[in-house]
């Protein structure tokens, strides 16, 4: 293996050797990117900008984060040996208690080339996550901001205003997605996790933005697919979960509208308004990401015996089978519709995001009847020192709805979040973050295992470090 990888070596080395020769190449000289940095902050989407093309350039990147971890966990089961009320016996039943520890750092590689005026590629990757601990691509993108590759000035009037990113790449649903932490790229979220209800997911697929004059505006569609496969659905026998085997995953639709003005030299105002729809789904975009929760096993339980059936330590097991802890996903297993509200307002140093969301869908293949998910947050973060380079802020974060149609009543989530960061430069972050997360309405029992959720809660402080280049 080492005589092979020293060859690939070798002959990558010569390639690249013969393409300096052939034509001069640059490094850093990349149009149209929003920085990995402090300056990158609250940029969102795309952004032109005024960058010389001088030949193909090589961008190189990386991101790298690590936690302190420092949290307990609580619920209101019974713990130890015991019959419940619905006469199963317990035996040894308690939540894990965890240690004040690190976690796994997590850790990204980014590729990138400008590859002629206006037109750009991208390559992400996870060296290490908590979901994928071995390196994993999650996903690629070609941008064009000119056509100047087809003729000179190629609807130039109209590509001043216009983006078109196609590849596997990170869907653009909301905003909350840029202000959220990717694995290691943790620079740009103000705190330590995202929203409870975490939209992220990658598929194969194409968008296309116009922004004007303070308009913004995108429209984009995928295949609806995480994971790429050309196999035929073929029909099965029908099953309770499963009535209508026979269907096609359909495309995933995606709309941004929205307004976003520097209104004066202290004030900016930004809304955006985008809608998300599968009428067939595949993957969930829920659910689908390869990073992980930074809350490490909180609500985990230890080694016990239900009903005479052994429940795992979900703690023990492998770090990709628990990866969301402290998140929740609505669980459609057919289609869903969903639609999100994000205002943002940035005076001076004051800083409001928020976010509304409204999220509908079936729980099984076939006609199923709609159940409703909703996700309220806000935060405020206040930046002050030279070039903001220090910030406090809070973050309320809620989540309510049903968790399959046959419940009677629906579940809630709640999480309040303080945090405390400092930019030691513009590349190193410092955060310090206190976290308290409620469980209301849980069920007591599961179908085979007591529900760790039923009256749950976890709370305390974590620390955590990034770089980011």
């Amino acid at each position: 293996m080492k005589t092979i990888f020293k060859a690939s070596l070798m002959i990558a080395a010569i390639c690249f050797s013969g393409n300096i020769m052939a034509q001069q190449v640059t490094f850093g000289q990349i149009q149209n990117q929003i920085k990995r940095d402090q300056t990158g902050l609250n940029q969102f989407d795309v952004k032109k900008d005024s960058v010389e093309f001088k030949g193909i350039s090589v961008d190189l990147g990386g991101a790298f984060a690590m936690q302190f971890q420092a949290m307990n966990s609580f619920n209101d089961q019974q713990e130890g040996t015991y019959t419940a009320s619905n006469t199963k016996a317990v035996v040894n039943y308690r939540l894990n208690n965890l240690e004040n520890q690190f976690n796994l750092p997590a850790a990204n590689m980014t590729f990138g080339a400008q590859l002629a005026d206006g037109v750009r590629v991208n390559l992400d990757l996870y060296l290490a996550a908590r979901h994928h601990n071995e390196t994993w691509v999650k996903g690629g993108y070609l941008q064009i901001d000119k056509l100047d590759f087809i003729q000179k000035d190629f609807l130039a009037g109209i590509m001043k205003y216009t983006t078109i990113k196609i590849g596997q790449m990170e869907n653009n649903y909301g905003d909350a997605h840029f202000r959220r932490t990717d694995n290691g790229f943790a620079i740009m979220n103000p705190f330590i996790e995202g929203n409870i209800m975490d939209a992220f997911t990658t598929e194969m697929g194409a968008e296309v933005y116009y922004n004007r004059g303070g308009l913004v505006s995108m429209f984009g569609i995928t295949n609806g697919k995480l994971n790429q496969s050309v196999n035929e659905v073929i029909q099965t026998p029908p099953t309770v979960a499963l009535p209508d085997q026979n269907t096609t995953v359909s495309p995933t639709i995606l709309l941004k509208l929205g307004y976003d003005k520097q209104l004066s030299q202290d004030l900016r105002v930004r809304i955006t308004g985008s809608y998300n729809h599968n009428s067939n789904m595949s993957g969930n975009p829920w659910g689908s990401d390869r990073a992980g929760s930074r809350y490490f096993y909180v609500m985990s339980h230890q080694a016990y015996t239900y009903g005479g059936v052994a429940q795992t330590n979900n703690a023990t097991t492998d770090l990709a089978a628990n990866a969301t802890t402290g998140r929740f996903s609505p669980g459609f297993g057919n289609w869903y519709t969903a639609m999100m509200f994000n205002p943002f307002v940035k005076f001076k140093g004051l800083e409001f995001f928020g976010t509304l969301e409204f999220a509908k869908g079936g729980d099984k293949k076939g006609t199923d009847a709609s159940r409703s998910v909703n996700q309220y947050a806000g935060d405020v973060v206040y930046r002050f020192g030279t070039d903001e380079k220090f910030y406090v802020g809070g973050r309320y974060n809620v989540v309510s709805g049903k968790l399959a149609n046959a419940d009677a009543s629906k579940v809630n989530v709640n999480r309040f979040e303080t945090s405390a960061g400092w930019f030691m430069t513009k590349n190193i972050l410092a955060k310090l973050a206190y976290t308290t997360q409620n469980y209301k309405d849980y069920s007591q029992f599961n179908a085979s295992s007591l529900n760790d959720l039923y009256g749950g809660s976890f709370n305390g402080l974590m620390f955590e470090a990034v770089i980011s280049f």
